[in-house]
């Protein structure tokens, strides 16, 4: 297993949270998302690492922006 951090522009409720974690969840071997408006971080753990290119096309799906990974 393994667990990465994203930053997310554009989130500011539970509602974005909850869209985000939801496309992103969609992602084939994600484990668990989790996603935290008021840092505007997403966690997400899976079974390899993800390819970010689809993180960021889950994001953008959402309606977001992701602006990086942290390390």
């Amino acid at each position: 297993m393994t667990t990465a951090v994203f930053t997310v522009s554009g989130m500011t409720c539970g509602h974005c949270e909850k869209s985000v974690s939801e496309e992103v969840g969609a992602l084939p071997g994600v484990l668990q998302v989790s996603a935290d408006a008021k840092l505007g971080q997403v966690t997400v753990e899976s079974e390899q690492p993800l390819d970010e290119d689809a993180v960021r096309a889950a994001v953008d799906e959402a309606g977001y922006e992701l602006t990086g990974r942290h390390a």
